[in-house]
């Protein structure tokens, strides 16, 4: 049986390239995003790589409750859930001024809507659709997560409570529930418009590995966590950075 995976920010970066690896495997793969051009050009990209049509699109702002309401009945018409990977957000605010209490509130909330509330959104309106048992979701969130780093640091790791308040709710019935933390990963549209070389030598020099991480290595790791074997593998952050931040039990 086709599995079904919907896979969020997946237009670009990181989500395009898991909707490429998932999609390699056979399954169909719904990518969701704010702007309708890029996520068909993605869509259209990787069906033509593959010589098939698994990769569909539905444009949907995940921060909006209508329309996320919208979009998950959609899906949830045509079908079951059994991956969701929650990709969507980023570092939005960057460059904030934060001069005053206002400014400071204003730059924390706009990186807790795009990480958190788009997460959150989209996972409790799927969550009735989630397979059972065998369902995946795995939220990619960040390394500054784990270190602690401004407000897009603090979001992430308000994804990762989040990530553990669901493996609590759904570990019984066989659904697991996890985020993969990359650092470094530059070929991404993260970080269009600050893609300064000396800043990204001086990051590339912390990594042990001496060497940036790619997207599809990230997509590498979201596909084990959605095979069948992984099964026992929840409520765990999975990092991925060449050594710069060493895990402990």
């Amino acid at each position: 049986m086709m599995r079904t995976a919907v896979v969020t920010g997946g237009g670009t970066g990181i989500g395009r390239a898991i909707a490429k690896r998932l999609s390699a495997d056979g399954t169909r793969v719904i990518i969701v995003g704010r702007r309708k051009d890029v996520l068909a050009d993605a869509a259209a990209e990787i069906n033509k790589s593959h010589g098939d049509e698994l990769v569909e699109y539905r444009a949907a702002d995940l921060a909006d409750p209508d329309q996320v309401d919208e979009l998950a009945g959609v899906i949830t018409a045509e079908c079951g859930v059994d991956f969701l990977i929650n990709n969507a957000g980023g570092d939005v605010g960057f460059g904030h001024r934060t001069e005053t209490l206002s400014d400071l509130a204003d730059k924390y909330r706009t990186d807790f809507t795009a990480n958190l509330i788009t997460t959150m959104l989209i996972t409790e309106a799927l969550l009735p659709a989630i397979t059972r048992p065998g369902g995946r979701i795995v939220m990619i969130t960040s390394g500054a997560g784990l270190r602690g780093s401004g407000s897009y640091g603090v979001a992430k790791a308000a994804v990762h409570g989040y990530m553990w308040d669901l493996t609590n709710r759904l570990a019984a019935q066989q659904v697991t529930a996890n985020a993969i933390a990359p650092s470094f990963v530059p070929d991404t549209e993260f970080w269009d418009g600050r893609r300064d070389p000396a800043d990204a030598a001086t990051r590339v020099s912390r990594i042990p590995m001496n060497r940036p991480g790619t997207p599809s290595e990230v997509a590498e790791a979201v596909a084990y966590l959605c095979n069948a074997e992984a099964g026992w593998t929840t409520g765990q952050i999975l990092q991925l950075n060449g050594g710069a931040l060493l895990g402990h039990g």
